[in-house]
């Protein structure tokens, strides 16, 4: 009989695929620490974006698959790049005169703008913190400002002091000839000002483990590389970290895959086998453009949240992560239908299906039924007829269609049609664009609204469907969609709809033949 995870071991679904790499670094003897190391880096130089949660979520996705493969222990490390120096004011906070002020000092020197934590870093890492855990990770967050100053990095600055020249000549190759001229692995910290310095080292004695360097204004300093301070470059410390703690896996997006070489070799002459990375394509705003913390361009995930479920982040996250995605509020409703397609097919799959299913993924092994009995892109055609303004309005078109579905039995169904009316309000309610009927269109939905008047058979939705496709043949539209398109554009607003047999079991028979009749009228714009 096969096991769970003799499937997972010849599945091709992506988490898979990605843990057996993992797995094949401890095939001849386990990790000499106890434990696989799963880690994601984030940069809180801004506020966090959906990127960020997706790196997350795709990596315990990894996580996960790989506790089911093996039976090595496993962490996932949230590291926050915090004491990384302060290049620009992010144009999407308060304050900024203020934050002008910092410029160059890392961010956890950094006053809070909003007035809610000790630093901007903090700020940051506790938003970052906050978004994580709504989704329920398990993971242990670092902050690069304790680890350097706690000592925890010691051991690997004071190896990067004696392979200087080494992990200098890795850098140097990757640089134009002017930044070679001033390019140092280490970034002191001034002892009076604070500021993250970019300038050469005069000096690096291994042996004592300081750097000597001339400020801005000329003056040498001697600084330890331990105790915070100093950082290293960010390309330096991508390796070195992975060295310092030992990581086995590493997710980032395609603008790191050239550097990729140069954190391997670093890791390496830092005494560390480099981890195993996975390479993902980036997240992109409606204009095609990549989506920055600094700039505050995309969805937000508190923006998501409002409109959709997390199950559905979820989904739209693991849908081919090495595909370029567009992040924008269209795709919301879609994701949403999706992923309850997804949870009723899982329930009649066979166990390799299971695990290349996306709920599977997002859920582990405690895949819950789906209570979706109208399916999201019906709810937001719902909502626009009605002009909801509410969950009761909608609950009051459901409780016809569904009898035995109530708030209480079908929470992910009531959490859906507010997920609608909001939706409906903020973006379908602004862009509706009725146009009165061509002749033909207008005869064709006198028709229906007449055998809808007349109608005496079930409130079905596939008998109400056979019937308007009935008036869109008799009435002889070629192709058949353009019938259906002109009850879109005439009736609600869209040039796309729902199944309209089944907005008809949904909305009500009489209720749509008033809806015809307004749009008959012109009464709708």
């Amino acid at each position: 009989m096969t096991t769970l995870r003799d499937a997972a071991m010849t599945s091709k679904a992506w988490p898979f695929e990605e843990a057996r790499r993992v797995l094949k670094r401890y095939e001849k003897a386990p990790p000499e620490k106890g434990y696989v190391l799963f880690e994601t880096g984030y940069g809180p130089s801004g506020l966090p974006h959906i990127g960020t949660f997706g790196e997350v979520l795709r990596t315990t996705m990894i996580q996960r698959a790989f506790e089911i493969i093996s039976d090595i222990p496993t962490r996932l490390i949230c590291f926050s790049d915090d004491m990384d120096g302060m290049r620009k004011v992010p144009g999407n906070v308060p304050n900024q005169e203020m934050l002008a002020e910092h410029l160059q000092k890392p961010l956890t020197a950094v006053p809070d703008p909003f007035g809610t934590h000790d630093s901007f870093g903090d700020h940051n890492n506790a938003m970052l913190r906050r978004f994580l855990d709504t989704f329920g990770f398990q993971y242990t967050f670092y902050s690069a400002t304790e680890f350097y100053k706690s000592g925890q990095f010691d051991a690997v600055l004071l190896r990067a002091a004696e392979k200087y020249d080494e992990v200098m000549a890795v850098m140097l190759k990757s640089l134009r000839e002017e930044r070679r001229q001033t390019y140092s692995i280490f970034l002191p910290i001034h002892p009076e000002t604070g500021r993250v310095l970019y300038v050469p080292m005069k000096a690096v004695d291994a042996a004592n483990g300081t750097v000597t360097f001339d400020d801005p204004d000329g003056r040498e300093w001697t600084v330890p590389v331990t105790g915070g301070n100093v950082k290293l470059q960010w390309k330096p410390d991508f390796g070195a970290r992975w060295a310092a703690l030992g990581v086995d896996f590493e997710m980032y997006g395609k603008d790191h895959s050239t550097n990729t070489p140069i954190y391997d070799r670093i890791c390496r002459i830092l005494g560390h086998p480099a981890p195993e990375h996975f390479t993902y394509e980036l997240f992109l705003d409606d204009k095609g453009q990549k989506i920055s913390k600094t700039s505050g361009n995309g969805i937000s995930i508190d923006e998501w949240l409002t409109y959709a479920s997390t199950e559905s982040l979820s989904y739209f996250m693991y849908q081919k992560p090495k595909t370029a995605k567009r992040m924008h509020f269209d795709v919301i409703p879609r994701a949403m239908d999706e992923y309850h397609q997804q949870l009723r097919a899982y329930v009649d799959q066979d166990e390799k299906a299971r695990l290349a299913n996306p709920v599977f993924h997002i859920h582990g092994q405690d895949v819950p039924q789906s209570d979706m009995v109208v399916p999201f892109s019906m709810l937001l055609n719902l909502a626009s007829a009605a002009g909801a303004e509410n969950t009761e309005q909608m609950w009051g078109f459901i409780r016809r269609y569904a009898p035995e579905a109530t708030p209480e039995t079908h929470p992910g169904l009531d959490a859906a049609a507010g997920f609608a009316v909001r939706y409906y309000q903020d973006f379908v309610k602004p862009a509706k664009t009725f146009r009165a009927p061509s002749d033909q269109e207008r005869a064709a939905l006198s028709d229906l609204a007449d055998r809808l008047r007349a109608w005496d058979g079930p409130i079905d939705a596939e008998a109400l469907q056979s019937e308007v496709f009935a008036v869109g043949k008799a009435h002889g539209f070629e192709p058949l969609r353009d019938w259906f398109k002109a009850i879109y554009e005439v009736l609600l607003g869209a040039s796309q709809g729902p199944r309209f047999g089944g907005f008809v079991a949904l909305y009500g028979v009489e209720e749509t033949v008033s809806l015809i009749e307004a749009g008959l009228e012109g009464a709708l714009g």
